[in-house]
């Protein structure tokens, strides 16, 4: 079997990686992937973007790419869509339009749900399995949409949860995996290390490994780390930017306080036009749940050290450890291997 794959992200490739552990037979991918999964089309370092303004800033470059993608769907059997909707889902529509018998599959799907619900009958229509990983989602779709609720990647890719919540100055920082995110979070980060004096942990992302002091700046009072899910399982506490790093977080089960800085117009666009309520994951789901956050979030102007302070030492962790376990238990399992069933066209019990 021979997969069209639009996967741009670095979590939607970690999703991917695990995904392909799971297929019984021969598939050969093609389209934006990682390179150690196989020959993509393009270097993923190229399409790097943070935010509204990066993104039509390379617009041009992206409308060729979605050409290119498109002149490859008669050589395939199915197309497999992760995140990414900005992209995805114009695709999307574009290859149904020309080719109305190939099978689309979308994994991780666009939030329309939360500020976008007119895209819901767009995607009912245009994709033929929609593999949702979020258990209230599907409810949001109109009765026979071809929606499934497949379980959480993360259950799948972490490989130790917390059973107890440990007590103690261990405290992790994670401010981003892009440059813009990292340069604008970390000198809150380094006095607030300095200011907690604690047994601090800075994760790095592999790509950022050669030039650390030139992205992060003085980090000589940091242990500096590569391995997410092991230091956050290993920390007591942490401090994160957003992402899919504060799910991690949830579902391990360390206490954290969300910091976001974004370009002004972005954080515009996203607060008022779009109605945000919330921007970790984490709370966002936990609000679908039990209708509050789980977690302090701080943005724009609210990222200050007296507030990173006065809510890390006024944070209710026992409650989130609390919240944590309820939320890994509501999400059940992960979701690899029914995404694999799906894309193959195995049943749920075939092995």
């Amino acid at each position: 079997m021979k997969i069209l794959v639009s996967a741009f992200e670095h979590s939607a490739n970690i999703h991917l990686k695990a995904l392909t552990k799971e297929f019984k037979g021969d598939v050969e991918m093609v389209g934006v992937f990682d390179a150690s999964l196989g020959r993509p089309i393009v270097d993923l370092r190229a399409l790097a973007i943070m935010g509204i303004v990066d993104a039509l800033k390379k617009l041009p470059f992206f409308l060729g790419l979605s050409k290119q993608m498109l002149s490859l769907v008669p050589e395939v059997d199915k197309i497999l869509l992760i995140d990414s909707s900005g992209f995805n889902l114009p695709l999307a529509k574009k290859i149904k339009k020309k080719y109305p018998d190939k099978e689309i599959i979308y994994y991780i799907l666009p939030q329309a749900w939360a500020w976008k619900k007119k895209r819901i009958p767009v995607l009912a229509r245009t994709i033929d399995h929609l593999a949702s990983i979020l258990p209230f989602e599907p409810a949001y779709y109109p009765e026979g949409a071809p929606i499934e609720y497949v379980g959480h990647p993360l259950l799948d890719e972490i490989l130790r949860f917390k059973e107890k919540r440990s007590v103690g100055n261990r405290i992790a920082f994670m401010p981003g995996s892009r440059k813009s995110e990292i340069t604008r979070l970390m000198p809150h980060y380094i006095a607030l290390q300095k200011e907690l004096g604690c047994d601090a942990t800075l994760i790095v992302p592999e790509h950022f490994k050669e030039n650390i002091e030139e992205l992060y700046g003085d980090v000589s009072s940091f242990t500096i780390a590569y391995d997410a899910h092991k230091t956050l399982y290993e920390s007591d506490f942490a401090f994160i930017c957003s992402g899919t790093a504060t799910l991690e977080a949830v579902l391990i089960g360390t206490p954290f306080i969300l910091s976001y800085i974004a370009k002004k117009v972005d954080f515009f666009i996203g607060t008022r036009l779009l109605n945000i309520d919330y921007i970790g994951l984490g709370n966002i789901m936990f609000d679908q749940f039990e209708q509050r956050p789980m977690h302090p979030e701080l943005w724009q102007n609210e990222v200050t050290l007296a507030n990173l302070l006065r809510t890390y030492r006024q944070m209710d962790q026992e409650k989130f450890f609390e919240d944590a376990l309820r939320l890994r238990s509501y999400l059940k399992h992960g979701s690899s291997k029914r995404v694999a069933q799906i894309i193959e066209g195995r049943d749920e019990d075939q092995i």
